[in-house]
C-alpha cells in the first residue's frame, strides 16, 4: 500500500493515466490526494472527474480555484470562458451527477497520523490547525448546502484579506476560500496580498510566500499544495511539498509517494503556452 500525491492535473487525463501507470496505481490498495484543479485549461476534464469520481474512496481531494469556477459555470454566476475547455464536460450527460459530487469534496485534508495536510493553495500562517479545519468545513457546509449559488455569487473579490475570528458570514466564507484557493504571498503581519503571481525571486517588497512566514500549525506538520505552477515544484522549506508543475501549460504532472518521498514525473503532451 501507498500514498501518492498529485499535483493540479487541470484535464490532462493522458498524463494523469500515464503517470498512474508508471507506479502500477491499485486503487484497491493505494491512496491517492490530489491537490485540487482537477478541471479547466486542459483538454480532457470531464475524463478526469468521471475517472477520479468512480474511484471513490482511494481517492482524497481538496477543491482548488478552477473546481469553484466550474462550480459557479454550472450555477450560471459565472462566464464559460473558451480558454477553460469546459464545453464538452458542461454538456455531458451525467454532468448533474459530476457536478453535485464535485461540490461536496473537501477544502482540506488531514491525516493526523502521517501528520500530512493538503490544501490547494496553501493555509495562511495567521490560521491554527483548529481554525483552518473550522474554516475549511464552513465553507464546506455551504458547498453542499442548496444555498450553494449564493456563496458562489459572493466568491469573488479580494476582501477581506485579514484574518480575524470576528469575521462572520460571506465575509468570512470569501475569505477562507482565497486562502485555501488562491493564496500566494502574504505581507509580514500574514495578510494576504491577492494581486501578485511573480516569482518569489520577481516579488515586490514587502511580499512573503505564505510558507515562508512563521506558521501557528505545529511544525511537525506536513503541508502539500499546488495551485502555484510559476514554483515549478521549488523553493519551498522542508516540510513543505510545491506539487503543481504546470502541465496543462506544456510543464509536467508531479507526483509524489509519501512513504519514501520519491517522486514521480509525466511530461505535458500539450505545446508550452506563455499564459498562465
Amino acid at each position: 500500500m501507498a500514498t501518492y500525491l498529485i499535483g493540479d492535473i487541470h484535464g490532462c487525463y493522458r498524463e494523469l493515466h500515464a503517470l498512474l501507470e508508471q507506479v502500477n496505481f491499485n486503487p484497491n490498495e493505494d491512496k491517492l490526494w490530489l491537490t485540487g484543479d482537477l478541471v479547466a485549461r486542459g483538454p480532457d476534464s470531464l475524463a478526469v472527474l468521471r475517472y477520479i469520481k468512480q474511484l471513490g474512496s482511494a481517492v482524497k481531494l481538496v477543491l482548488g480555484n478552477h473546481d469553484l469556477h466550474l462550480l459557479a459555470v454550472y450555477a450560471k454566476i459565472s462566464r464559460n470562458k473558451p480558454k477553460d475547455l469546459l464545453d464538452e464536460l458542461l454538456t455531458a450527460p451525467d454532468v448533474d451527477e459530476l457536478i453535485n459530487w464535485l461540490r461536496k469534496q473537501p477544502m482540506l485534508q488531514i491525516d493526523h497520523e502521517s501528520k500530512l495536510i493538503m490544501a490547494h493553495a496553501g493555509l495562511t500562517p495567521q490560521w491554527d490547525l483548529e481554525t483552518a479545519q473550522a474554516c475549511a468545513h464552513e465553507v464546506e457546509a455551504i458547498l453542499r448546502s442548496d444555498s450553494y449559488p449564493l456563496f458562489l455569487n459572493k466568491m469573488y473579490g479580494d476582501m477581506p484579506n485579514n484574518w480575524a475570528p470576528e469575521l462572520t458570514g460571506l465575509a468570512r466564507l470569501r475569505y477562507s476560500t482565497n486562502v485555501m484557493t488562491r493564496m500566494r504571498y502574504c505581507f509580514p503581519n500574514g495578510q494576504l496580498d491577492m494581486l501578485c503571481k511573480s516569482k518569489p525571486a520577481n516579488a515586490p517588497t514587502p511580499l512573503v510566500p505564505w510558507f515562508n512566514l512563521p506558521r501557528k500549525i505545529p511544525g511537525d506538520y506536513s503541508i502539500a499544495f499546488g495551485h502555484w505552477a510559476a514554483l515549478e515544484g521549488k523553493g519551498t522549506p522542508e516540510g513543505i511539498y510545491a506539487l503543481d508543475t504546470g502541465c496543462c501549460w506544456g510543464g509536467k504532472l508531479t507526483m509524489l509517494r509519501w512513504e519514501d518521498k520519491q517522486y514521480f514525473y509525466q511530461p505535458s503532451s500539450l505545446a508550452k503556452k506563455s499564459d498562465k
